[in-house]
């Protein structure tokens, strides 16, 4: 065991991003991107988050939900899986969720604490509860700017 596993009373899976992260299914992540620590990213359902991506901590990302079947007593006997993807350098603020089945664009960010249910755009911002579009990412090389609207 190396300084950075988790310790075995621990339970989280080893993954190769964050011992303190919890990563199941099989998501396809790319290179260069970074996972903190607590965070949930649930792969069951078909997961992609691209290159040079930063996943704060506390964040979830989900590719199921089990609300039918509990509100439903059991009846609806299935866990809902639907793929949920993330472009190319997107942020994801700390503690931010996102639903599953939801596609988020190219440089996009996820303010911190936000909850997407919906498709975000390509260099767009989005914040709040539910996730609404609050600005734009302009990238000229080097120079970043957040306009916020």
């Amino acid at each position: 065991m190396t300084a950075s596993d988790p310790p075995p009373e621990h339970g989280f899976p080893l993954n190769e991003y964050n011992p303190h992260a919890w990563i199941v299914g099989d998501p396809q992540i790319g290179e260069g991107t970074w996972i903190g620590a607590f965070t949930v990213i649930d792969g069951s359902g078909g997961l992609t988050i691209g290159a040079g991506c930063d996943i704060s901590a506390g964040a979830h990302i989900y590719t199921h939900s089990t609300v039918r079947r509990c509100v439903s007593q059991r009846s609806y006997p299935s866990v809902d899986r639907e793929p949920t993807r993330l472009g190319d350098a997107v942020f994801v603020g700390a503690n931010a969720t996102i639903m599953m089945g939801v596609t988020i664009g190219d440089q996009a960010v996820v303010a911190a604490g936000a909850v997407v249910a919906k498709d975000v755009a390509a260099r767009t911002i989005v914040a709040g509860i539910p996730a609404t579009r609050v600005g734009t990412v302009a990238v000229d090389g080097d120079d970043v700017q957040l306009i916020y609207d």
